[in-house]
């Protein structure tokens, strides 16, 4: 299946879930990803929900990083270049919805990607591979481009691998895990 039909079959998926299917398998999830061994880094990067899409409640999992009082970095996103700029998130931290509903920063102590260690990152599709289908504007892919080889790559997804290889360009950074609400995929 091409990604723009993927694309369209898990928006319209995520769509059918109710708000409370969307808060129980985020729970879920945040509860699975205590298990990794991932929580011996200080800077972990999340995105905020984009509620509209029902995006995964990621308030979970800021909840679990500041009561590990770990140092927490969310983006602010440049849509003329696809660009992202990281800030540190902090008790000052002032976040506006943007044009396209997504929770960012107004401004702050901007953090640089390859002080990044883990990301956990959106996605509406993925595959056995590591392979993920995002929004289709390459965002995560040129940030974590910027990202030291060793940062740790998780994306999040309410859905199983797609059973199909998703086709992958060059610029396409491969996950190295992705946590559903029953399972943890490594790659």
């Amino acid at each position: 299946m091409s990604k723009p039909l993927l694309r369209k079959k898990y928006k319209e998926l995520r769509q059918q879930l109710s708000l409370t299917e969307v808060d129980d398998f985020s729970l879920a999830i945040a509860n699975k990803l205590l298990t990794l061994d991932i929580w011996d880094k200080t800077f972990y990067h999340i995105f905020l929900t984009i509620e509209e899409q029902k995006e995964i409640n990621t308030d979970y999992i800021l909840n679990i990083l500041s009561g590990k009082d770990k140092n927490i970095v969310i983006s602010k996103s440049n849509f003329e270049d696809y660009s992202m700029t990281h800030y540190l998130l902090t008790d000052n931290t002032r976040i506006q919805k943007n044009t396209y509903n997504i929770p960012e920063p107004i401004d702050g102590i901007e953090i640089p990607s390859s002080q990044l260690e883990v990301v956990f990152i959106p996605l509406l599709a993925f595959d056995n591979t590591g392979h993920r289908i995002g929004y289709g504007k390459g965002f995560y892919d040129r940030f974590l481009a910027d990202c030291k080889p060793e940062t740790v790559k998780i994306g999040l997804s309410f859905f199983e691998a797609e059973h199909e290889t998703i086709e992958a360009s060059e610029e396409d950074i491969r996950l190295d895990y992705c946590v559903t609400p029953d399972h943890i995929i490594t790659f």
